[in-house]
């Protein structure tokens, strides 16, 4: 899909009118973060609003509410006549819409999808409100700390992918002359939330969703580090004393598993990624 680029300086009709159009039919994916503050926001536990409020393990915000004139169907976060009932932890794709956040070669910026600005389509009033700049709404949105939370989730799905590329190449078993593991790996980022969800099991999705951080901790990145070191002592507890190279290909695919729904989570192209990352590991002597 065409995108177009913008800076912190450009002007767009930003004030939000408030109709509640953008709630409705969207697809919002959230990390671990998000996770968590909406369950604080909510009042509830982690686990409690997965399974509540999400899909797919909690990677994907439930929209199962009343349904508006085109069927689309409303956020199952928001209330008919009030907006948003969680607005204070609403995540980074409630807070950036109708913009976009892309990080390309650690550098981010920002777009909007099309040609044509997306809230003149649902809401043209906008064009009678206060114009802003890209720097002014995003401080208005309060978007900040969440984007770290992407930028460091995006680091964790590195670290996870890293085990599998281990568990591939430094054990033997690429060399070994095995084919099936990137096969697999392929055959990942051609599946669907759903599909790899259930290939990754209650016990990873767990670790991976609802990390057991005891503290109240509204700084991200620290948050993010002590999710890391959770699922580091998670793969050594699990794989720590792997033999055959049945059990490091099973585990290379259950990891690789983990580090793609993740990138589905933080908006990620999963399937370039998987196929980006089958290319890395042919570069170092794995077949397919």
């Amino acid at each position: 899909m065409q995108t177009t680029k913008l800076t912190t300086k450009s002007i767009l009709p930003l004030t939000c009118s408030r109709s509640g159009s953008c709630c409705f039919g969207k697809a919002v994916m959230l990390n671990p973060w998000e996770l968590y503050r909406f369950s604080k926001e909510k009042e509830i536990s982690p686990k409690e609003f997965r399974d509540l409020y999400t899909n797919f393990g909690g990677i994907q915000l439930r929209f199962d509410g009343k349904t508006d004139k085109k069927g689309q169907q409303a956020c199952s976060q928001y209330i008919d006549g009030f907006g948003c009932s969680v607005h204070q932890g609403r995540p980074l794709a409630c807070r950036l819409y109708p913009l976009g956040r892309q990080i390309q070669f650690d550098k981010s910026h920002y777009i909007y999808e099309g040609k044509t600005f997306p809230c003149l389509t649902d809401c043209s009033e906008v064009l009678k409100l206060p114009k802003l700049s890209v720097g002014e709404y995003l401080k208005g949105q309060q978007a900040d700390s969440f984007e770290k939370a992407q930028d460091e989730y995006l680091i964790i799905m590195q670290n996870i992918a890293d085990i599998a590329f281990e568990l591939l190449l430094d054990s033997g078993l690429a060399a070994s002359g095995d084919t099936n593991t990137l096969a697999a790996w392929r055959k990942l980022g051609d599946e669907d939330s759903e599909m790899l969800a259930k290939r990754i099991g209650e016990e990873w999705l767990n670790i991976l969703m609802l990390p057991q951080i005891k503290d109240d901790i509204k700084n991200p990145v620290i948050f993010a580090h002590k999710h890391n070191e959770l699922l580091l002592s998670k793969v050594e507890e699990k794989f720590g004393a792997l033999q055959s190279y049945q059990e490091l290909h099973e585990a290379s695919v259950i990891i690789m598993s983990v580090a793609l729904h993740l990138s589905r989570g933080i908006g990620a192209d999963t399937k370039g990624i998987s196929e980006h990352w089958i290319e890395i590991a042919k570069s170092h002597g794995a077949k397919e």
